[in-house]
């Protein structure tokens, strides 16, 4: 791996410092403004094109290059900066798809409001009792004239409670193979016969809840929403999920983690002691630091994997057991040395940290879960990097 910069990676490396100097005030006068900061946020980083800055010029985008949109992230992550952009599953995963598979009514219909962040997208993949194998979905949608009619459910839909649309995965023609039977539609989330109903938590009331189930009951979506051709879902599907995990990202919030424990530990007993002086604590600790550290050197190599335009998709499973795993771990750890003494009502000032170690902890589905399960990234790595065989 070279890990140093060209000339002009570096010159876009000081814009990028320059424009958080001049535009981006301390965490007490953002959390002061609220909303109206975010909103003039939004709309600075969108003149820059930093907003969907992967996305090519011609649809709005920044047609940042690989190395460039890691300088970026690197940058705004360092300073702690807000979002780039508010839909983030719009400009990770729709809007792309869009721009591949879709038409151009579709992108001129769409992209504008994701760019602007005006939308709020999210993802109807997961169903009750499918589990992992995506491809066996049965919400169904059945063609009547030039709208489509869709019946079933989908589960684990991140944020549907507020979301403006849903990219959704349906069984067209169930028979056919399970894999060609899928297409893919943009449905209105304000449609007629569609129903959200919350999934709580392991942190009960006081958590709010991420996870939504969505039912459709004679939903009629237009046939101009769907993106691609019919059949042709589970390549939209395969297409971004290949766009989810890069690594680089967590290992930021990792550090960050890693900080807020050393600093809870410092003031922290353990049998009486300071925590700090436990060998026990001391060797996980250490662990801990060690582990960011792998994972920021295997995102660096992913990323030069990407720079010399190879196959990354592995990497991503690599990437999403391990950070997982780290985030977990870190928040049990936060929680042993809590012990009894902190009780967890919410974000209040009665729970210490504003209860971040419970929430960590609890709240575990949401990581582990979230882009597959711990046993399908185990599968993807066995059968596609070490070429062992799926029986």
């Amino acid at each position: 791996m070279d890990f140093d910069l060209t000339p002009e990676e570096q010159l876009f490396s000081r814009e990028v410092q320059a424009f958080i100097a001049e535009h981006l005030p301390s965490s007490e006068e953002r959390a002061n403004a609220g909303v109206s900061f975010l909103a003039e946020w939004w709309r600075l980083i969108r003149e820059k094109r930093w907003v969907g800055f992967d996305w090519p010029k011609e649809y709005g985008g920044g047609g940042g290059s690989i190395m460039e949109q890691y300088i970026l992230k690197r940058e705004m992550l360092s300073a702690r900066a807000p979002a780039l952009g508010r839909d983030y599953t719009g400009l990770g995963w729709v809007g792309p798809a869009i721009i591949q598979f879709g038409n151009d009514e579709q992108r001129s219909r769409y992209l504008p409001d994701i760019l602007d962040s005006k939308s709020a997208w999210c993802t109807g993949y997961s169903e009750p009792g499918v589990g992992s194998d995506l491809a066996a979905l049965t919400c169904r949608a059945i063609r009547d004239g030039d709208e489509y009619v869709v019946n079933g459910q989908k589960t684990w839909t991140s944020m549907a409670h507020f979301g403006t649309g849903l990219i959704c995965m349906v069984r067209t023609d169930p028979a056919v193979p399970k894999h060609d039977g899928i297409s893919c539609l943009l449905i209105d989330l304000a449609s007629p016969g569609i129903e959200v109903q919350p999934i709580e938590s392991f942190a009960g009331d006081h958590f709010a809840h991420l996870y939504n189930e969505v039912f459709f009951r004679d939903v009629r979506v237009s046939a101009a929403n769907r993106v691609g051709a019919e059949g042709q879902g589970w390549e939209i599907l395969c297409s971004a999920l290949q766009r989810e995990r890069s690594g680089i990202a967590e290992v930021n919030r990792h550090h960050e983690a890693l900080e807020r424990l050393f600093r809870l530990a410092a003031g922290s007993l353990i049998a009486g002691r300071p925590a700090l002086e436990n060998g026990q604590l001391r060797r996980t600790l250490a662990a801990f630091d060690a582990r960011i550290e792998a994972a920021r050197l295997n995102g660096l190599r992913s990323l030069t994997r990407q720079v010399r335009g190879e196959n990354t998709q592995s990497d991503a499973s690599i990437n999403k057991l391990h950070n997982c795993d780290l985030l977990v771990e870190m928040a049990e750890t936060g929680l042993q040395l809590l012990g009894g003494a902190s009780p967890y009502v919410g974000d209040t000032e009665a729970s210490l940290h504003g209860g971040r170690w419970q929430v960590g902890a609890l709240g575990w589905p949401t990581t582990v879960i979230g882009g597959g399960t711990p046993n399908v990234q185990k599968n993807i790595i066995a059968e596609r990097m070490l070429g062992l065989p799926k029986d």
